[in-house]
C-alpha cells in the first residue's frame, strides 16, 4: 500500500476470486499487460492547484518537470525501435521511464528539476534491451546475431548466420511463416530550457526516426544459409546527427500465418525482439 501525507492513498494487488475492471465507490479496478493481476487504485489526493502553487510540493514539481522529460525519452525510444514494440508481450513504456529517470539521475552537475538526459554519454544503457519476458529474442531465435553500427555512414549490418529452423527457432504457436526485422533509428539527448523552464530535445529533427528493413515471409519449415541485412538511414538525416544523438539497432523475429487473402500476414504479439 502507499499513503501520502494529506490524503491515504492505496493502491494493491487483488488476489482471490474477485474478476473486475472499472470503478467502484471510491476505487478504480484495472489490469496491465503482462501482468494476470488486477490492480486497485483509490481516488482522491491534493488537488492540482495545490500541488501546482504550494511551497509544500516544490520537491515534487520539481521531480515532475524531470519525470516529463523520461517520459518523453520513454515514448520516443519506441519509435526509435521501428515499430519493433508490436512485437512486446508486456509494457514498455514504463520501463523506458525509468530507464530515462536512471539516466536523468546520473547527472551530477545540476540542480533537481533542471538535470539534463543525455542518453550519448551512456550509449550503452539500451543494448540488450529485450521486448519480452515469456519468450526472449534469443529464446525464440536461437542463433548468434551479430550486428555493428557504422556512425559515420550512418548504416548498421546485422549477420544473420545459417538457420535451420527445426532447432534454431523456438516457434511457439507453430505458425507457418516467420521473417526477421531490423530497424536503425535514432534518440536525441534532452536537456532543460531556461527560457522556457522547459525540457527540449537538442536535435527534434531526427529524435525518433527509424529506418526499418522487414524481411520477406518465410515458411516456418526450412533452413536458410547465412545472409547479411544492412539498413541506412536517409542521407538527408545524416547532416544533422551531432555527438547529442544516440543510434540504436534492434531486431526481432515475427510470425505469420495465411490470411483473408491467401498472402502470410503477421499474427499479433506473435514475435520477439531486442535492441
Amino acid at each position: 500500500s502507499i499513503f501520502t501525507h494529506e490524503h491515504i492513498r492505496i493502491m494493491a494487488i487483488v488476489k482471490g476470486p474477485i474478476v473486475m475492471t472499472g470503478s467502484f465507490g471510491n476505487a478504480s479496478f484495472y489490469t496491465m499487460r503482462g501482468s494476470d493481476k488486477v490492480i486497485v487504485r483509490t481516488k482522491g489526493g491534493a488537488s492540482k492547484e495545490k500541488i501546482k502553487t504550494s511551497p509544500g510540493f516544490e520537491g515534487l514539481r520539481k521531480q515532475q518537470k524531470e519525470w516529463s522529460a523520461c517520459a518523453k525519452f520513454g515514448s520516443i525510444a519506441r519509435y526509435a525501435m521501428g515499430g519493433l514494440h508490436r512485437l512486446a508481450d508486456y509494457n514498455i513504456t514504463p520501463v523506458l521511464n525509468g530507464m530515462g529517470k536512471n539516466l536523468i539521475k546520473l547527472d551530477a552537475e545540476s540542480e533537481v528539476g533542471k538535470r539534463n538526459l543525455r542518453l550519448s554519454a551512456y550509449r550503452e544503457a539500451l543494448e540488450g534491451f529485450n521486448l519480452n519476458r515469456n519468450y526472449p529474442f534469443n529464446s525464440v531465435l536461437r542463433v548468434l546475431m551479430q550486428g555493428s553500427i557504422q556512425r559515420e555512414t550512418g548504416t548498421a549490418t546485422v549477420c544473420v548466420p545459417r538457420i535451420n529452423t527445426e532447432t534454431d527457432i523456438l516457434n511457439v504457436q507453430r505458425l507457418p511463416y516467420f521473417r526477421l526485422i531490423v530497424s536503425l533509428g535514432v534518440i536525441s539527448d534532452l536537456t532543460f530550457d531556461e527560457t522556457v523552464n522547459e525540457y527540449s530535445i537538442v536535435v527534434p529533427e531526427v529524435h525518433g526516426i527509424a529506418e526499418v528493413i522487414t524481411g520477406n515471409w518465410l515458411p516456418a519449415e526450412s533452413i536458410y544459409e547465412t545472409q547479411t541485412i544492412t539498413v541506412q538511414l536517409d542521407t538527408d538525416c545524416m547532416h544533422k546527427l551531432t555527438d547529442a544523438c544516440t543510434l540504436i539497432l534492434s531486431m526481432g523475429i515475427e510470425f505469420g500465418k495465411v490470411g483473408f487473402t491467401g498472402l502470410p500476414q503477421e499474427v499479433k504479439y506473435a514475435g520477439s525482439a531486442r535492441v
